[in-house]
Formats: C-alpha cells, sequence, structure tokens
C-alpha cells in the first residue's frame, strides 16, 4: 500500500468523522414535562448507538459510525443541561408556554398547536415552539384577540 493512499483515505476518514456540531439556539431552552423525558430518551438512544458502534472491529469504520452519535451525545448533553422545566399552564384564560391554542385564519381554516420548546416543536403533530412567529404573537394574548401574522389575521378560538 503506498504512503499516499494511506494519507488519502486517513484524510477522508477524518473529514466524516468529524462532523460540526449541531447549532444550539440562542433562546433559553424551556421545556414541558414530555419534552424533557423526550431529550432523556433520544440521550440514552445517542449513547446505545455510540456504544453499538464501539464493537465495530475496523478502526476507520467504527469511527465512521460513531462519529453522529457523538455529534448527538454533545448536543443532547448541553440541551439536558441547560433545560428549564417550565410548569404547566395555571389558567386557560391567557395563551403561555405549554397552552394548547385553537385559532382561525382569516382564509378559514382552524388550526390547533400546543405551544411547547424548540426541540419538542413539531408542527405536523400539532405543536409549535414558543419563539415561533405564530406562537410569540400568540402568546399573552385571551380568546376572540386578533392579531397579524404576516399577511393573515389570526383570531384565538379556545385555549386549553
Amino acid at each position: 500500500m503506498s504512503v499516499a493512499f494511506t494519507k488519502e483515505e486517513s484524510a477522508e476518514t477524518a473529514a466524516e468523522t468529524l462532523l460540526p456540531d449541531r447549532p444550539i439556539s440562542p433562546h433559553p431552552n424551556l421545556v414541558t414535562e414530555a419534552g424533557l423525558k423526550a431529550l432523556e430518551a433520544q440521550l440514552q438512544e445517542a449513547r446505545v448507538a455510540y456504544e453499538a458502534a464501539a464493537a465495530v472491529e475496523d478502526v476507520n469504520e467504527k469511527r465512521r459510525q460513531q462519529a453522529g452519535p457523538l455529534r448527538d451525545l454533545r448536543y443532547l448533553n448541553e440541551r439536558l443541561r441547560t433545560a428549564q422545566l417550565m410548569p404547566e399552564p395555571t389558567s386557560a384564560e391567557i395563551v403561555a408556554f405549554g397552552s394548547t391554542v385553537t385559532f382561525s385564519r382569516d382564509d378559514g381554516r382552524v388550526q390547533t398547536y400546543r405551544i411547547v420548546g424548540e426541540d419538542e416543536a413539531d408542527p405536523k403533530a400539532g405543536s409549535i415552539s414558543y419563539v415561533s412567529p405564530v406562537a410569540r404573537i400568540l402568546m399573552g394574548k385571551a380568546v376572540g384577540e386578533v392579531m397579524s401574522v404576516g399577511d393573515q389575521e389570526l383570531e384565538i378560538v379556545a385555549i386549553a
């Protein structure tokens, strides 16, 4: 094997194993109880994946397989370290972190979302991040209030 081939392979392997860190949001890491549990479960999954990759005998393949879980471990450890568990809303009078809000749009659509932390937000599953434009506008408002988002108006129909 030539030295050039070895160095090229090593550089290629290094590029595959030195993944950039997942970006950490500058916003406070507010979480619901379910969001905190989800972060803990994801951390455990990343640990299992990292340990499974450690069993691979080929050093280069081991590094490749450990790169993703290692990056996830760094991210999830930081997110858990900075997590601020928020209490459930005590009132359905005003939209707050953790509230489930139903609103109508001026085009006739009615949508319902729970306002949650950034890591647990999944609009397709009915949750949005508290830092999203819609959530920011809804926070602190009551049923019947109308707000503008871009070129649309939203009216809060229900808060739970």
